[in-house]
């Protein structure tokens, strides 16, 4: 059975996701150990803010906006509009968050984090845009 080359990149940011979380642990992990566990009900948005949250808060991100990217994805697929213009907007929308991730959870420079948002989320414009008039036209 063929699939539609639109579920590459939907594997690929769920991967990604992955080791974002992976990342995270890892660098709250020597904060944890070496200063203790948190009182009981703590959060990691209770620990002191530092580089150790980067990736964290990277994570989160991936749990927001790109649920919309999935969503709209999915429609594509089952509307079996998978042209190549759309697989490119979908992989163009992964590897703007992957940068975005890096960015976040190494320098955190907010202009450059800020644009790598921007590409991504104008190709989630397109994807939803390239979904609507297929949708309308039939």
């Amino acid at each position: 059975m063929a699939h539609s080359p639109l579920l590459g990149p939907v594997i690929a940011l769920v991967a990604w996701s992955i080791i974002m979380l992976v990342w995270l642990a890892f660098a709250r992990a020597p904060y944890v150990r070496n200063r203790g566990e948190l009182p009981a009900g703590s959060r990691g948005a209770d620990m002191p803010a530092g580089k150790h949250n980067w990736p964290a808060h990277n994570y989160e991100h991936l749990m927001e906006q790109p649920t919309i990217f999935y969503a709209i994805v999915f429609v594509l697929v089952f509307m079996k509009f998978d042209q190549l213009i759309n697989v490119w907007l979908a992989w163009g929308y992964v590897a703007f968050r992957i940068l975005h991730s890096l960015v976040q959870a190494t320098v955190n420079i907010v202009r450059i984090r800020f644009l790598l948002f921007l590409g991504a989320t104008l190709c989630l414009v397109a994807l939803t845009t390239h979904a609507a008039l297929r949708f309308i036209n039939g």
